[in-house]
């Protein structure tokens, strides 16, 4: 690993002793959405998983869904019919808080551990990702650096480029470094700018974002990944859902889209069966 890159490394994981320590139990925030699950934790961080419906998959090929971002709040209740949709499809849905991460380093070898003990308890190692707004920097550091444990990435109105949100000055500290230092390794630690890995590789993307969003603009972050799968001949790859009229909002489409729901489901079982 460059020296750079270690710095890298070694400064977000101090930033993130800092910023994101173990989380409370699974349901202790109020609105937190509640379904058949657990709570546990990965190196001292808040996981959950909910578990899936049904008689289980034999052991190492069980699908499950790897969602961000797992938060005090989130997921939440505006969630919920999702997540039913998942786990009575027989596939279960895990998270692991990092704190306001953003993808960070540091974030990716909580997740890393997350990954680990999943299949560690008989999952598969592939999972489908889902990634809602901000979350979506967690999930696409994981496709980026996970092609291989990644068998899709779906996103609800995801950053994809934390230069639109939160901004430099806010994600400066999670990485470790000052907002300069930041947006000046924007070309190694931006996952925009490093999204073609996971077209190199082929995993498959679904999204929906709504045309009016002036919070997380689609522009410059799902229209982007799009626009850099074009590029490279893996257009293809590619379903996106653009939502007319809605910003970044709880209207019912964003968290009820059947082909985002489908399209997680079949890449999560696509995943386990390889």
């Amino acid at each position: 690993m460059p020296l750079s890159r270690r710095r890298t490394v070694a400064g977000a994981l101090s930033s993130l002793a800092a910023l994101a320590g173990p989380g409370a139990p699974l349901g202790a925030a109020e609105g937190r959405l509640t379904l058949p699950g657990e709570s546990f934790t990965v190196t001292d961080h808040r996981a959950f998983l909910f578990a899936a419906a049904g008689e289980a998959p034999a052991a190492g090929r069980r699908p499950w869904i790897l969602y961000a971002p797992t938060l005090p709040a989130y997921p939440d209740e505006a969630e919920r019919w999702m997540h039913e949709q998942f786990t009575r499809a027989g596939v279960a849905v895990a998270g692991v808080d990092t704190g306001e991460s953003y993808g960070c380093p540091a974030a990716l070898a909580v997740t890393e551990a997350l990954h680990a003990e999943m299949v560690r308890r008989g999952y598969s190692p592939r999972p489908a990702v889902l990634g809602r707004s901000r979350g979506g920097l967690w999930a696409a550091a994981w496709v980026i650096a996970h092609p291989e444990w990644s068998a899709g990435l779906g996103g609800i109105y995801p950053v994809y480029d934390w230069r639109t949100y939160p901004g430099i000055e806010r994600a400066a500290p999670a990485y470790g470094l000052a907002p300069a230092d930041l947006a000046a390794a924007a070309a190694e630690l931006c996952p925009i700018e490093r999204i073609d890995v996971a077209a190199r590789a082929g995993v498959p993307v679904c999204i929906i974002h709504g045309d009016q969003d002036a919070v997380v603009p689609l522009g410059p972050n799902s229209a982007r990944l799009r626009d850099r799968y074009v590029a490279l001949g893996r257009g293809d790859l590619v379903a996106r859902v653009v939502a007319a009229g809605q910003g970044h909002s709880f209207w019912e489409g964003f968290f009820h889209c059947r082909q985002l729901v489908d399209f997680l489901v079949a890449r999560a079982r696509a995943g386990a069966a390889d």
